[in-house]
């Protein structure tokens, strides 16, 4: 492994866990504000803010616009892949099941962009990649409450079954972003990639979030409210959008799956750190086999 690969695969695994991380603690921001805003119109205005910062960074530093109009339609098409259909899956699948459900059925994003990434990009299929998301994937298993689990039935209904189904396909839409980030990545910065993919997940949710006004309006805005929405849309949307585009643009997909873990571990700690609990045996050791997994991930000769 040269000296620029090894320092491209260090910077990308900063920039994915960086993203991952913050994803992490987001939770209770945005399970709050989904009790009083509906999935689409929260997202919808998530991607907004998220667009105009990135949008004034843009000017600011002279990146580059699409060149041609193919272009620009599939950096749009990109972002209704990603924010668009996979983000709002997990908004409405979190709504319809648990926090638990969608923590765990969501972590199955690295398994289907190994997946995709072989399929798109003809990354080798390795056993050392199988095996550090294998690994990962246990350790997240690990850190999480399966005990609060359920696949169906329960007081959920029909409800739950949907909103899992839902999450898996949010998984899978996630995979298939990220991959497509690469690709993208290839041609243009990740500013513009991302910028124009926050844009092209705009257009997409727009209409669903004024079609879920129609029996409702929105809530008196609070000032706690407008924090949230703030810290939604510039730090965990923009900011935290453009380090995971920018980690899939600098390390290959199947290596940079293994970042996204990173978020059920900090979720995981944040709860233990917030609620006063003690570490237990259970996140040190699946924070470990995540970890374990990510180094053998990074560490392939290449």
């Amino acid at each position: 492994m040269t000296n620029a690969h090894t320092s491209a695969h260090l910077r990308g695994a900063i920039y994915g866990i960086g993203a991952a991380s913050i994803w992490g603690g987001m939770y209770v921001v945005s399970d709050e504000l989904l009790k009083v805003y509906p999935a689409f119109v929260l997202l919808g205005i998530r991607l907004f803010i998220g667009a105009i910062t990135l949008l004034v960074l843009g000017r600011l530093t002279s990146a580059p616009l699409p060149a041609s109009r193919a272009d620009l339609f599939k950096l749009l098409g990109v972002g209704i892949v990603g924010f668009g259909i996979s983000v709002g899956a997990q908004f409405v699948g979190t709504q319809l099941s648990t926090a638990i459900n969608g923590a765990v059925l969501t972590s199955a994003s690295p398994a289907f962009i190994l997946i995709f990434a072989a399929l798109l990009l003809r990354e080798p299929l390795t056993l050392r990649r199988i095996a550090a998301v294998g690994l990962a994937s246990v350790g997240v298993l690990v850190v999480l409450d399966l005990s609060q689990f359920q696949l169906t039935g329960g007081n959920g209904g029909s409800d739950l079954l949907v909103g899992n189904l839902t999450l898996v396909f949010a998984a899978l839409t996630w995979g298939a972003y990220s991959v497509l980030v690469r690709q993208a990545s290839s041609k243009y910065p990740t500013l513009t990639v991302t910028t124009f993919a926050l844009v092209g997940g705009l257009g997409f949710c727009l209409p669903l979030g004024l079609f879920e006004l129609r029996d409702t309006s929105l809530p008196l805005l609070t000032f706690n409210h407008l924090l949230g929405i703030l810290y939604l849309g510039v730090v965990s949307t923009a900011g935290a959008m453009w380090l995971w585009n920018r980690a899939f643009a600098l390390v290959e997909a199947s290596t940079a799956s293994l970042f996204f873990f990173a978020q059920p571990l900090v979720g995981a700690i944040l709860s233990n750190l917030l609620l006063s609990q003690a570490i237990t045996p259970q996140l040190v050791i699946g924070g470990s086999l995540i970890a374990l997994g990510v180094l053998i991930a990074l560490t392939e000769p290449g």
